[in-house]
C-alpha cells in the first residue's frame, strides 16, 4: 500500500474506497477493451507510429488539463521523474507502437485476448524483482484459472484452423511482448514509486504520459512522418483512445496497483477480451461461439479468486454427542 498522504482534490476517479477502486478496475477494463477496436480504426488512416503518438499526446493533453483545472502541482523530484521516465517508455511507448503494428495483421479481438496474458509477465517479473510481495497459493490458482479462461475463450481449436492467424506468429509476439512491457511497468512502478511520494494517482499518471508524449514527438520524425487520410471514425478513436484509454484509465490503474499491488491490478486485461467479444457482436456483426460465454464467467471466477473475495471453506464436521 501507498504512503501517500490524502489530497483533498482527489475527484472519484481516484478515491481510496474499496468500491471506487472496484468501479476504476472495471471501467479500465471496459476502456481497454474497446481500445483495441479503436485502434484498428485508427489504423485504417494513420501508420501504426502515428496511432501510437496520437494517442499519448492526446492523453497528455488531457491529464494536463486535469493537472490545472484540480490546481494540482508538478512533482519537483528529479528522482521520481527519471522513475516515471522508466515506467512511460515500459506503459506507454513500447506497448503502444507494438500493439498499434500488431493491430495490421490480426483481430482486434485476438489483439485483446492476448493482452490478457499481462498478469502471467507481471507475476513473472514480480516473483524475481519482488521477493517481499508474495503470492499465496491462491492467488497464484486464480491467476492461472484465469488464464485458462482467456484460453477457452480463445477457442484454440478454431484459432489452429485458421491459416490466417498461424502466419501472423510475428504480431502476434509483438503483443506478448507488450505485455511484458506492462509486466515490467508494474513491478517497476510499485516498486521505485508508489509509497515514495505524497502525490497521488492524477498527478503520477499525468508525469508518465507526459514523459511518453515527448519520448513519442522526439522520435516522430524518424517513425511518423506517413501520409494521413483522417475522417470521422478515425478522428472520433483517436480522442476516445487518447482522452479515455490513455488519459483516464491510466489514473485508475495507477490507483488500482496502489491499492492491490501489480499482480491483482494486472488482472484488469482478463475482462478486456469480454469486452472486445461484446463489441464483435455488437458492432461488427459477429457470432457469439459457445465457449465465449463459458470462458467469461472462469476469467470472472479467477479474477475473484485471486482478489481473495472467493474462498473454498472446508465444514468441519459436528463433534459426535
Amino acid at each position: 500500500m501507498s504512503t501517500a498522504a490524502p489530497n483533498t482534490r482527489v475527484t472519484a476517479l481516484v478515491a481510496p474506497g474499496s468500491r471506487r477502486v472496484l468501479g476504476a478496475y472495471l471501467g479500465a477494463a471496459l476502456i481497454w477493451g474497446a481500445s483495441f477496436l479503436f485502434m484498428k480504426t485508427g489504423l485504417t488512416g494513420l501508420a501504426p507510429a502515428q496511432v501510437a503518438l496520437s494517442r499519448v499526446v492526446l492523453g497528455a493533453l488531457t491529464l494536463c488539463i486535469i493537472m490545472l483545472v484540480t490546481r494540482r502541482r508538478w512533482p519537483r523530484e528529479r528522482r521520481l521523474w527519471a522513475h516515471l521516465a522508466v515506467v512511460s517508455v515500459f506503459l506507454c511507448v513500447a506497448p503502444f507502437l507494438l500493439f498499434s503494428w500488431a493491430g495490421q495483421f490480426l483481430p482486434s479481438g485476438l489483439s485483446s485476448i492476448l493482452n490478457a496474458t499481462t498478469p502471467i509477465m507481471t507475476l513473472a517479473v514480480g516473483a524475481v524483482f519482488l521477493p517481499k510481495e508474495r503470492l499465496n497459493g491462491l492467488q497464484v490458482f486464480g491467476i492461472f484459472v484465469g488464464a485458462l479462461g482467456v484460453a477457452i475463450v480463445v477457442g484454440p481449436w478454431r484459432v489452429l484452423a485458421d491459416p490466417a492467424i498461424l502466419e501472423s506468429i510475428p504480431a502476434q509476439l509483438a503483443c506478448l511482448g507488450a505485455t511484458l512491457c506492462y509486466g515490467i511497468a508494474f513491478v517497476y512502478l510499485r516498486k521505485f514509486v508508489l509509497g515514495t511520494h505524497s502525490y497521488d494517482a492524477v498527478v503520477i499518471s499525468a508525469v508518465e504520459i507526459s514523459l511518453a508524449a515527448v519520448i513519442m514527438l522526439v522520435l516522430s520524425p524518424f517513425i511518423a512522418m506517413q501520409p494521413v487520410s483522417l475522417d470521422a471514425p478515425v478522428v472520433l478513436s483517436m480522442l476516445a483512445l487518447g482522452a479515455l484509454g490513455t488519459g483516464v484509465a491510466y489514473i485508475w490503474m495507477t490507483t488500482i496497483v496502489d491499492s492491490w499491488g501489480p499482480t491483482a491490478a494486472s488482472t484488469v486485461t482478463y475482462l478486456t477480451p469480454l469486452v472486445g467479444v461484446v463489441l464483435g457482436i455488437l458492432v461488427l456483426g459477429e457470432i457469439l461461439h459457445w465457449n465465449e460465454p463459458v470462458g467469461g464467467v472462469i476469467v470472472v471466477l479467477g479474477i475473484l479468486v485471486s482478489q481473495g473475495r472467493l474462498r473454498l471453506r472446508r465444514r468441519t464436521p459436528p463433534l459426535s454427542a
